[in-house]
């Protein structure tokens, strides 16, 4: 069979946007499931399942066998200590790296990363997707392969950017700290659209490309609320909560963590990369090997994910 697709994290807000696209333009989409997720595995797009674990090398056999490509959209994004990241985002790439290298047919390669692995330091998240990308190119040997460090992605389904853009249009805009930074944002379908055309068009293997939704240089938080502002048509209240007492929180999640168990989100990495003043990505290299351009506006993309 051509044309086969093998896609982890498809139960996911990414990976789901991502198979669907796949499966409406002609792939044969082969998704990887964990057990406990099969049960509630999406149904909107047609995929063959395989189940299992990133760290089985047996299940990624069975994933990427005969395949044209593979797309690890797959991560882990809750954690208190740096293994709780590792698992998944460098010790799952390295057994999926390995596993489709070592195939007859070699399949291309693209791994979805983050932004933030731009800068490891900050936090335990951050330091796991540049590991990802680092055990990427250590063990992908001759396959053709690429990665993608998108800014924060939004729309249906997001359980990180949605929270935020609705309280915003309840009428309150909280904001960390100064109001300095810079971010940029990428609608999920552009996302996907992205991976369609570097599949259909890349032709530099090896490389790492930044994405964004068009709008040079980012979005400063006051942009951004003026463009909500601007579709609720009233004021949005803006509250400004010290970069202190989100840090208190942070241990304090951290603290629970120890003693109710669990994988906290807020955590004093998180506030680090909240409060980080640059993540302005850069487009131009990923638009001139493949074409690709982000179709979807701000205002747009909100009109999308809250309709």
């Amino acid at each position: 069979m051509d044309n086969i697709i093998a896609i982890t994290g498809a139960t996911g807000f990414i990976g789901r946007a991502l198979a669907q696209r796949l499966a409406a333009a002609g792939w044969h989409v082969r998704a990887l499931v964990r057990a406990a997720s099969y049960p509630q595995r999406p149904q909107d797009f047609a995929a063959e399942w395989v189940v299992g674990e990133l760290q089985d090398p047996e299940t990624m056999q069975r994933l990427v066998a005969d395949t044209t490509a593979v797309v690890h959209c797959a991560g882990t994004v809750r954690g208190a200590v740096q293994n709780d990241f590792d698992r998944v985002n460098v010790d799952g790439t390295r057994q999926l790296v390995r596993t489709a290298a070592m195939q007859e047919r070699v399949p291309r390669f693209l791994l979805i990363s983050s932004l933030a692995a731009r800068e490891p330091q900050l936090s335990h998240y951050a330091a796991s997707k540049r590991r990802a990308e680092e055990a990427l190119a250590a063990h992908a040997g001759d396959m053709f392969w690429g990665a993608f460090r998108p800014p924060a992605v939004y729309g249906p389904g997001d359980r990180e950017m949605r929270p935020l853009f609705q309280w915003m249009f309840r009428g309150v805009a909280p904001l960390i700290g100064a109001d300095h930074s810079r971010i940029s944002l990428l609608y999920v379908e552009d996302l996907a659209g992205a991976v369609i055309g570097w599949l259909n068009n890349g032709w530099q293997q090896q490389q790492i490309f930044e994405l964004h939704d068009g709008k040079l240089q980012g979005y400063t938080w006051q942009e951004i609320i003026a463009v909500v502002e601007q579709m609720r048509g009233k004021t949005i209240h803006r509250v400004t909560i010290p970069v202190s007492v989100v840090d208190l929180l942070a241990a304090f999640n951290l603290l629970s963590r120890k003693v109710f168990g669990g994988m906290p989100m807020l955590t004093p990495g998180k506030v680090r990369e909240l409060t980080h003043p640059d993540w302005v990505a850069d487009n131009s290299q990923l638009s001139l090997e493949t074409g690709w351009k982000p179709e979807v506006s701000l205002m747009e993309g909100l009109k999308r994910t809250f309709a």
